[in-house]
């Protein structure tokens, strides 16, 4: 009576190994899942990459963002997908160059239900632009049909300073009709800038983007 335990609780274990059974998943179909895998990731990441800006060789001054080569024979494949996508035509490095701004210059994204002031002085060019956009990269419309002003015509105080307030309701002195609603960006063209493209610019040259207020 002494054995009987011991040997059955030593033949246990064997019995219940020998239930278990191993599945072996075919070799087929872990090359067919790995490709599948890749070929998700690997047009995920191009769609991704090529549907927003260039992910490399940017040119940040405060809010203000340019790509100094997206213009040039130097333009990395990126670039020239996004471009292709877009069917935008960039400033030759001669030229000039491009800034987009998306944000305020504290950081917080441009909400058109906001009112915003850009000023007060812009980086040295023969001539700039600055430029209103809606969310989807389009020219918003407005109730004057004016979306971007140019160095030349905008109203100025004394000291040659500007200002350029960005709202949905009209304002006095230089005004950009917003759109109404959704965000919005801002593009600056600096046009013959002296010195190479992206050269000896520094933020304090550039316009501060201030938010005013938000509301109706």
């Amino acid at each position: 009576m002494t054995n009987a335990h011991p040997a059955a609780s030593m033949r246990a274990p064997s019995r219940s190994a020998s239930s278990l059974t191993v599945r072996r998943v075919p070799t087929a179909f872990l090359v067919v899942y790995a490709l599948l895998l890749a070929l998700g990731l690997g047009l995920g990441s191009a769609y991704w990459a090529i549907n927003g800006d260039p992910p490399f060789g940017s040119l940040r001054l405060g809010p203000w963002q340019a790509w100094p080569k997206l213009g040039s024979p130097e333009a990395d494949p990126y670039m020239r997908a996004i471009l292709a996508r877009r069917g935008d035509i960039p400033l030759a490095t001669g030229e000039g160059l491009g800034f987009t701004a998306r944000t305020d210059s504290d950081g917080m994204p441009f909400d058109s239900a906001c009112t915003y002031a850009v000023g007060a002085v812009a980086p040295v060019a023969r001539v700039w632009t600055l430029t209103l956009y809606d969310g989807d990269g389009r020219l918003p419309v407005t109730e004057l049909g004016r979306r971007s002003f140019t160095s030349a015509e905008l109203l100025r105080d004394t000291q040659d300073r500007f200002s350029i307030v960005l709202s949905r309701t009209l304002q006095p002195g230089n005004w950009l009709q917003l759109p109404a609603s959704g965000s919005f960006a801002i593009a600056l063209r600096l046009y013959d800038p002296p010195g190479a493209a992206g050269a000896n610019l520094e933020e304090v040259d550039f316009p501060v983007i201030q938010r005013l207020g938000c509301g109706s």
